[in-house]
């Protein structure tokens, strides 16, 4: 029966093991020292080998002939464990084993001594998705296991983790494994294999895999029952996947603010059944290398893998385009492919976002903006302020609301030219009123900003430096609004004062002041007036 191989070519010793020397070593110097510990956590994203690794532990920790901190694969346990017949080793998935039940039946189980090993190693991939009762019936033998008994957890998600059972392992975080890394193994798996893959194609499928060897590995076997030689057109075509060179005309296409060439690339690509949500994530890929050239050329060599071809062609689009569009590219790129996820029409959301680039780019390259105006008003205003110009005093408008009704305690008549600046007390509640308005009338309540109130008897004077205000004050439902909210908020009506200041330094050293005249008769008259 075929095997998979991504099956076939998983590790089996520490040392086959890549891109992970930093816990590799750390561990095999455990095991060498005898100083394994009672519960690991591995975490990392997918395929670059936690679980792998806990099992070539499982097998380390109990192997009678280790072999320098690496099992032997030689004894009847390293066959067993390989063979997943080995029950002194448990495995458990806990997407699907995610239940207190579940946990509760290892807990049982961990009572017993182990069959033919030194320890009982249990492993419990996914972890992170234990719901949370399944964690607390975890906790306690972490905690205090049987001495015969150790725990090594797998998860992508360390956040999910609880910080109670994380605290309790030695944690071990797995990087990404590089490019080169992947494309090397990947070539010596051909060549066991007798697969013909060129260095191109083994590297296209690195870049692909993102860092996982799983991805890598089961992206060459794919590739290897479709052709008999593999080359990065070969992975182009099985990944579904826009070739290099349409990816680079594209991209130019972009930079010249050619949309029609970039809607027509985009029709070829959709002919040839290309995925569309790909290529938006190859464009992301690309323009970020783009990024880089130009933010750090002399470095770009070294913190960007590609081909020398291709490196050629990304300066050239680096050299025509500004930083500033190469971010605004990636942020519009990055938008578009998340809205590909949800929208009905992937094409058409992927065209209208090429446009609106080219378009962009278009019109910033053209838009140009005149300061002259702005520079002779700036020059008039100086020459008045050196010949002596002072300036109008600013105008203060003030507008009464007409009386409360059907309120006794507001009944009650004060002569409002009678207040004086010692009567009014300041409103300590004025934020809260702010917040109770924002919910009535987010209209009044935003043109309040930076305003400020004080009451006396049934009387309650607002400042504030908005002048359209005014005008929403003198509309009775907005007064209402208003009254409404201060009801609400100090459980009493009152008849409004509202003063409005040009600036808001004005409004708060009015508001210091008490402002001793704040109304006056006639002003008083002609606002009843319009109210009527």
């Amino acid at each position: 029966m075929y095997k998979a191989l991504y099956r076939k070519w998983r590790p089996l010793t520490f040392d086959d093991v890549i891109s992970q020397q930093h816990i590799t070593e750390t561990i095999k110097n455990q095991l060498r020292n005898e100083k394994t510990a009672h519960a690991y956590l591995f975490t990392g994203s997918r395929g670059t080998g936690k679980t792998t690794c806990a099992r070539i532990l499982a097998k380390a920790v109990n192997c009678p002939n280790m072999k320098d901190g690496n099992p032997c694969l030689e004894c009847d346990i390293c066959r067993e464990a390989d063979e997943g017949s080995l029950t002194d080793i448990i495995e458990i998935d806990a997407a699907s084993n995610n239940g207190v039940e579940d946990i509760r039946d290892l807990r049982e189980g961990a009572v017993y001594s182990p069959e033919r090993c030194k320890y009982k190693i249990y492993i419990i991939d996914e972890v992170h998705m234990l719901s949370t009762s399944a964690f607390n019936a975890l906790l306690k033998i972490m905690e205090e296991p049987p001495p015969y008994v150790k725990f090594i957890l797998a998860t992508t998600e360390i956040h999910k983790v609880p910080a109670t059972v994380a605290s309790r392992c030695q944690r071990y975080d797995f990087r990404r494994i590089r490019q080169n890394d992947i494309a090397d193994r990947l070539m010596y798996i051909a060549g066991q294999e007798q697969i013909e893959l060129t260095q191109d194609g083994a590297n296209l499928i690195a870049k692909l895999a993102d860092g996982g060897m799983r991805d890598a590995v089961s992206l060459l076997d794919q590739c290897s029952v479709c052709a008999e030689k593999i080359d990065a057109d070969v992975v182009s075509q099985t990944a579904g996947i826009a070739g290099r060179e349409f990816l680079y005309d594209m991209l130019d296409a972009v930079a010249d603010s050619d949309s029609a060439k970039a809607i027509s690339i985009t029709a070829q690509l959709y002919d040839m059944s290309k995925d569309l949500i790909r290529l938006c994530e190859e464009l992301i890929l690309q323009l970020r290398n783009i990024m880089l050239i130009k933010a750090s050329p002399a470095n770009a060599e070294e913190i960007i893998a590609v081909m020398p071809d291709d490196m050629v062609r990304l300066k050239n689009i680096a050299e025509k385009s500004s930083l500033d569009n190469i971010m605004s590219w990636l942020s519009q790129f990055q938008t578009c492919r998340e809205r590909m996820g949800r929208v009905m029409n992937k094409r058409v959301e992927f065209e209208m976002n090429l446009i609106k680039i080219c378009g962009n780019i278009q019109q910033n390259a053209t838009v140009t903006v005149d300061n002259s105006e702005v520079y002779d008003k700036i020059k008039k205003l100086e020459d008045k302020i050196n010949s002596g110009y002072v300036p109008k005093k600013p105008e203060v408008l003030t507008a009464v609301s007409p009386p409360v009704e059907n309120e006794s305690a507001a009944n009650v008549k004060v002569d409002l030219k009678s207040i004086t600046d010692k009567d009014l007390v300041p409103c300590p509640q004025w934020e809260e009123i702010m917040q109770v308005l924002q919910k009535i009338n987010p209209a009044v309540q935003g043109c309040l900003g930076g305003s400020h109130a004080s009451t006396y008897e049934n009387v309650m004077f607002i400042l504030t430096p908005n002048r359209f205000f005014m005008d929403l004050f003198r509309l009775k439902d907005n007064v209402e609004s208003l009254n409404k909210a201060i009801y609400t908020v100090l459980g009493k009506r009152y008849r409004i004062v509202a003063r409005c200041t040009t600036t808001v330094e004005e409004t708060k050293k009015a508001a210091e002041q008490m402002i001793k005249k704040a109304i006056n008769s006639s002003i008083e008259t002609a606002v009843d007036n319009n109210n009527q």
